[in-house]
């Protein structure tokens, strides 16, 4: 990319159903917490971070959201990836996962694992 930074991620926004089951099923898997909402012409976006606000999630209710079930295979958001370090770290986010309702996860060596959501399946993390 001559001529230009290469950006980082800011944020990442999802849109939910369920802002309370949300929120409170994002700050207890990523240990972060509701920092502040920011509406918008139709709904609002609350935004949780942790302390350094190195990690930032928007999760946003939509008023025209008909509340229909995540799906990879409709235009929009297909997955997020996520990065650590080293495969500890990635067996230790397993059992972390687990321990909030991941019961079934594929074996390590799966690129994408399907996780699951306070409102039902979302993307891949």
């Amino acid at each position: 990319m001559p001529g230009a930074t290469r950006p980082s991620i800011h944020h990442i926004a999802l849109t939910v159903t369920d802002l309370d089951a949300s929120i409170a099923w994002y700050e207890k898997v990523f240990d972060i917490t509701y920092h502040m909402e920011e509406g918008h012409k139709a709904g609002t976006g609350k935004v949780l971070a942790d302390d350094a606000w190195q990690l930032m999630i928007v999760l946003h209710r939509h008023d025209t959201n008909g509340g229909e079930a995540f799906a990879e295979t409709r235009t929009g958001l297909d997955h997020v990836g996520l990065a650590v370090p080293s495969r500890a770290d990635l067996e230790a986010w397993q059992v972390h996962l687990e321990k909030w309702g991941w019961s079934d996860p594929p074996p390590l060596t799966s690129p994408a694992p399907n996780p699951p959501s306070p409102t039902g399946p979302m993307a891949r993390c």
